[in-house]
C-alpha cells in the first residue's frame, strides 16, 4: 500500500533534476530526466553503485526488491510468464510487457 503520510508534491513546470529546462504540464523532470536525477543521488549517497543501494535498504538475493514491490506495493507479476518468478512491474509496465511478449502476433 502507498504511504499517504508522504506530502503531497506539486509539480512546478521545471524539471526537478535541476537542470532547469522545461518540464511539461504534470511532470516532475524533463523527458528520462528521472533516471538521471536517481543516478545522481544513488552516485551520492550509496558510491555510485546500485547493488549499495539495495545492500542499504536490506534488499539482495536473500530478499527480493521486486517480490516487495508486488507484495507491498502496487506492483503485479506477468501470469502468462513459462519462467518463475514472472516480469514484475507497475501495472502499465505489466500491459506493455504482455503486448510486447504475450499477444497473438
Amino acid at each position: 500500500m502507498p504511504n499517504n503520510d508522504k506530502p503531497r508534491l506539486i509539480p512546478t513546470g521545471t524539471c526537478w533534476c535541476g537542470c532547469g529546462r522545461e518540464a511539461g504540464l504534470g511532470k516532475f523532470f524533463a523527458q528520462g530526466h528521472d533516471k538521471i536525477a536517481e543516478s545522481a543521488l544513488i552516485a551520492l549517497k550509496y558510491e555510485g553503485s546500485v547493488p549499495h543501494f539495495l545492500h542499504a535498504h536490506g534488499y539482495g538475493p536473500q530478499h527480493s526488491v521486486t517480490l516487495d514491490a508486488v507484495e507491498k506495493a502496487e506492483w503485479e507479476e506477468c501470469g502468462e510468464c513459462s519462467t518463475k518468478p514472472g516480469y514484475r512491474g507497475a501495472p502499465a509496465s505489466i500491459a506493455n510487457h504482455k503486448r510486447k511478449y504475450h499477444s497473438e502476433q
